[in-house]
């Protein structure tokens, strides 16, 4: 298969990367890096990387951030940051991306564990990955050719341990192998309108 990953760069990304790239032709995409650049943030870079890739059988995206602070005192401006950094970025490439996907393709989409397994701080980015893993469902029922759209949703990986030291008290780390093999299942399996959970591994 021909496979887009977009944040091939980041921790999650890589283990996407790592996993599939063995069988696959991977075309890597960054912002600053990568077999193809885009700013994923900017609806035209999405359609010139699509442009310059041309048909492919399946897209992932591995992208996104946005505000961690408590609800009191957080700004309309700042629980935005989740929706314009994360979900639309990865919406749009569904968007802009139906007609260079094949028969029978994908897109994978990432989440994260913060809207089933809240901590202090975290509601915006909760609210983005909620939004996201309901798009996905909602999206699976009407997607046409036979194409397929799941989430992925990992707990924080071992290698981001020491980024978000102190904010995931009690969460499990899981490894880039686990994360890779719920990438797998996405891309190379059946399942449809899935969030695919990693929370363990």
């Amino acid at each position: 298969m021909k496979i887009i990953i977009v944040g091939a760069g980041g921790a999650v990304g890589k283990a996407a990367y790592d996993e599939l790239s063995p069988r696959h032709e991977v075309i890597a995409v960054g912002r600053s890096s990568g077999d193809l650049q885009a700013d994923i943030e900017d609806a035209d870079s999405i359609r010139k990387m699509y442009e310059q890739a041309g048909k492919v059988d399946a897209i992932v995206s591995a992208v996104g951030h946005g505000h961690f602070g408590p609800v009191d005192g957080m700004t309309s401006e700042q629980f935005m940051e989740g929706i314009n950094h994360k979900v639309l970025p990865q919406v749009n490439l569904v968007l802009l991306g139906m007609d260079y996907v094949n028969d029978g393709g994908s897109f994978t989409l990432t989440s994260g564990v913060l809207n089933r397994d809240p901590i202090r701080g975290g509601a915006c980015a909760a609210a983005a990955n909620g939004a996201l893993d309901g798009f996905v469902r909602g999206a699976a029922v009407d997607m046409p050719r036979g194409i397929r759209i799941n989430s992925v949703s990992p707990e924080v990986l071992e290698v981001s341990r020491e980024r978000f030291d102190g904010f995931f008290r009690g969460h499990h780390h899981v490894s880039g192998e686990a994360v890779g093999l719920a990438y797998s299942k996405a891309v190379e399996g059946c399942v449809n309108g899935q969030v695919l959970i990693v929370d363990f591994g």
